[in-house]
């Protein structure tokens, strides 16, 4: 990703932040054991989605796919599919997104602490 690396521990997980030189910051929350429980961006440019979502990127590629199907034009995504929660929002060069693995959330962790 070409990125600054900044690394946080808290109590319930590790945050490792990554800075591009475009602007665009991407988070990655870290439980315990190890494992990515939720992933977040935001900024001017979209990051590979692919390397960001990993085994999650083909449910969330049909998803958005089906969702611009039903819904036509620019609005903001949520969507709630069994095992991954995705959120995106924003407009032309400051956008937002989040997505989280609800199950792996560790205890006491709040849905708005991952943006």
């Amino acid at each position: 990703m070409n990125a600054q690396l900044q690394v946080t521990q808290s109590a319930a997980y590790t945050l490792h932040e990554l800075k591009t030189d475009n602007g665009t910051v991407v988070r990655e929350y870290v439980s315990a054991s190890g494992s990515v429980f939720a992933v977040a961006w935001q900024g001017p440019f979209v990051p590979d989605m692919q390397q960001l979502l990993g085994s999650y990127f083909e449910q969330y590629s049909n998803a958005v796919k089906a969702n611009k199907e039903v819904r036509a034009g620019r609005h903001p995504l949520d969507l709630q599919l069994p095992g991954l929660v995705v959120q995106s929002s924003g407009y032309m060069r400051a956008r937002h997104f989040r997505a989280y693995i609800p199950q792996q959330v560790p205890a006491g962790v709040k849905k708005a602490e991952l943006q």
